[in-house]
């Protein structure tokens, strides 16, 4: 896409500022309608810059969601640790599952944004999937944290289970009745830990 060669006059607001609204506007349209459905010139509109000031903060739309998937993956590290609860692997994992419940039942909710993401960007070697894949890595890892934290045997194994009861409850929060969802994924994280004990 060629960026316009005019700009306005006048100019408000700071790069940071400008930046920001970028990625607050692509944040909610690639959440809502799709990344590969929402387009550049849709997010220029609502936010009312020019090609120019788009182009100036973000050499294409790819490096967008790039970025956008960046602050995505900060928002959601910072929530799981603020969750993580030393010494109490299954209250962690009962905290994670009433959060996961709650984000559920909010209007508007479309499950996990780097499910979505990987199902738009099939390529290992597209930046946005190896984002999506460096996010999961640390979620994964996050999982065996917890798994250690419980006492398993199989750390790997029980971390890659607590991962797929995630993302099914994120799937299912969207796709079905979102209220049970904190019950039933609180009650699947609490089989598992107890299982791999035994």
């Amino acid at each position: 896409m060629r960026a316009d060669s005019t700009e306005p006059a006048t100019r408000t607001g700071t790069g940071a500022d400008t930046r920001a609204r970028i990625l607050g506007a692509a944040n909610e349209l690639f959440y809502a309608h799709g990344i590969r459905a929402t387009s550049a010139d849709r997010i220029i509109e609502q936010v009312g810059i020019t090609k120019v000031t788009f182009y100036r903060h973000f050499r294409s739309k790819s490096d967008l969601v790039v970025a956008y998937l960046g602050e995505q993956a900060a928002g959601e590290r910072a929530w799981i640790d603020g969750l993580f609860r030393a010494g109490d692997a299954v209250g962690s994992l009962h905290a994670l599952a009433a959060d996961i419940g709650s984000a559920s039942c909010r209007p508007g909710f479309r499950g996990c944004a780097f499910i979505n993401a990987a199902a738009e960007f099939s390529d290992p070697a597209d930046p946005v999937r190896q984002t999506v894949d460096e996010h999961r890595r640390w979620m994964l890892g996050a999982f065996a944290r917890i798994a250690a934290e419980a006492g398993v045997s199989d750390v790997d194994s029980v971390a890659r289970q607590l991962m797929i009861l995630r993302d099914g409850a994120m799937v299912n929060g969207y796709l079905d009745d979102p209220t049970s969802v904190a019950d039933s994924l609180g009650a699947a994280f609490t089989s598992v830990i107890a299982t791999a004990r035994s």
